[in-house]
């Protein structure tokens, strides 16, 4: 691994576990998980925990409300003030932070989730914090990787009307983020409408394109209705037509990056580390720095599924994909690089817990505000978030309404049509078997096991089982070995 652990770091750890030990000793017991229901009801004044979140970021209570409102609201100040206390956080940041509504909502989910669900490893939210929404099965480019098989309308796709209504249950739920995705979202006429309304219902709207149709004018009314923007690029002009079969799609993505970089909005570059691209993967991530202007790189994991089960040939061994991980995070943590990275591979989780210094990052779902906030205490957290968060901490939505684990975990486990969002959360037996990591097949008995998991979406493309191994880590190699002596008898 990259880096031996400091000497005084045990006294760290010690005092990790503490609060660890002293936040589940808090909240998960019976009486705080009950008081965490009774207050997680609604009124005439809308979701009485939102409102009780509101007085304390206010520091005010309207005395025309209920009795329940008031008592929750004291409640809810008892919980947020111990907890600051517990975390070392100063209270008053505590209330400028929570006068965001995306924050508030995210607080919310949290304990709402440890009402249902309790202070658990992995932790499992009320309701997915992030939806990752394939907004349409269109798409003008034709990606030897894509997930979705995306290219023509199939038909069948949610609405406009129906596209909003699906954004007043996401809030009716307690979803905190939106991503759009794909297909490719910006070819819907209604994107924009649709994507301000989100903004407008108070979630942190994201969305997930190629880049190639953001013209300047495109940029400017993404800046108005996007938080946070990922454009694709997967290597130099070359290898990223090739990879995305179209040609000239490499210019028109990196000047669609530098449109947004231009509008100030937040903007990150996506790759899919493969074997086509390994080599060029360093450089590309100095170019996005230093020519596009780009100040996030994410590293998405490959998964054989759909159309991506083409190129299964050209997956990285589990040393080539530490080496990249490991890259990455060494990127973040250098003080003179103005560059964030982040990975969907779980196993980046393992990687940050390595180094003796720097946040610990909970995969993807680490951001500037957590790394900031949490800055030397998120190591704390991360046997709660680490890891894979499919079926815990988000989920996927077809564009047809099909809810699923994750967007490259292709099993329906219910229709936003047709159900609730938290009837499908709470009763599906498909995300029970995600959020059982001691069941894991070699995963379940690795020391990061909670941190990390594997990635279960690679664990059913390789082996058509959720709880399997993912052969993409350094301790299940017996499993990568095996699949290469397969392939090459083959």
């Amino acid at each position: 691994m990259v880096e031996e652990v400091e000497e005084g770091s045990l006294d760290v750890e010690v005092r990790e576990e503490a609060i660890v030990g002293t936040v589940e000793k808090w909240l998960n017991n019976s009486a705080s998980r009950f008081l965490l229901r009774w207050i997680s009801g609604s009124s005439e004044n809308g979701k009485i925990l939102d409102t009780a979140l509101k007085n304390y970021a206010y520091e005010e209570i309207d005395l025309d409300m209920s009795l329940k409102e008031r008592l929750s609201s004291k409640l809810v100040g008892f919980f947020i003030d111990r907890g600051s206390e517990i975390f070392d956080v100063d209270p008053e940041e505590m209330r400028k932070s929570l006068r965001d509504p995306v924050i508030r909502r995210g607080i919310s989910n949290v304990l709402e989730g440890i009402g249902e669900y309790g202070v658990n490893k992995p932790y499992t939210g009320i309701a997915p914090f992030l939806v990752v929404w394939d907004y349409t099965w269109r798409c003008n480019l034709k990606c030897k990787h894509c997930y979705e098989d995306a290219g023509k309308d199939r038909g069948e796709e949610l609405t406009t009307e129906e596209a909003k209504e699906v954004i007043d249950r996401f809030k009716e739920a307690g979803v905190v983020a939106i991503a759009f995705s794909g297909g490719e979202p910006l070819v819907r006429d209604d994107f924009f409408e649709v994507a301000k309304y989100a903004k407008d219902q108070g979630f942190f709207v994201s969305a997930a394109t190629n880049g190639t149709l953001i013209t300047e004018e495109v940029a400017k009314k993404m800046k108005n209705v996007l938080d946070y923007v990922e454009i694709s690029l997967d290597g130099f002009e070359e290898t990223h037509d090739e990879f995305r079969g179209v040609e000239g799609a490499w210019e028109r993505t990196c000047k669609g990056i530098k449109n947004c970089v231009a509008e100030d909005i937040d903007t990150c570059v996506a790759l899919t580390a493969t074997r086509y691209n390994i080599d060029e993967i360093p450089d590309l991530i100095d170019f996005a720095k230093d020519d596009l202007g780009a100040r996030k790189v994410i590293n998405f994991n490959y998964i054989p599924v759909r159309r991506g089960e083409g190129i299964i040939e050209e997956d990285l061994s589990p040393d080539e994909r530490m080496d990249i991980l490991e890259d990455l995070y060494s990127r973040t943590i250098d003080e003179d690089c103005p560059l964030t990275c982040y990975s969907t591979a779980p196993q980046y989780s393992v990687v940050s817990w390595e180094y003796a210094h720097g946040p610990s990052i909970a995969t993807h779902f680490t951001n500037d505000a957590a790394l900031n906030a949490l800055r030397g205490k998120t190591k704390i957290l991360s046997e709660f978030l680490g890891g894979c968060g499919a079926g815990r901490l988000y989920c996927g939505l077809e564009p047809n309404g099909d809810v699923q684990p994750c967007v490259f975990i292709p099993i329906k486990i219910g229709n936003i049509r047709e159900q609730k969002l938290r009837e499908i959360w709470s009763e599906s037996d498909v995300l029970g078997k995600l959020r059982r990591r001691e069941e894991l097949e070699g995963c379940g008995d690795c020391e990061y096991s909670y941190i990390c998991g594997g990635c279960r979406a690679r664990a059913l493309a390789y082996y058509d089982d959720l709880q399997g191994p993912d052969p993409g880590c350094p301790h299940n190699q017996e499993y990568w070995d095996e699949l290469q002596e397969r392939y090459d008898s083959s």
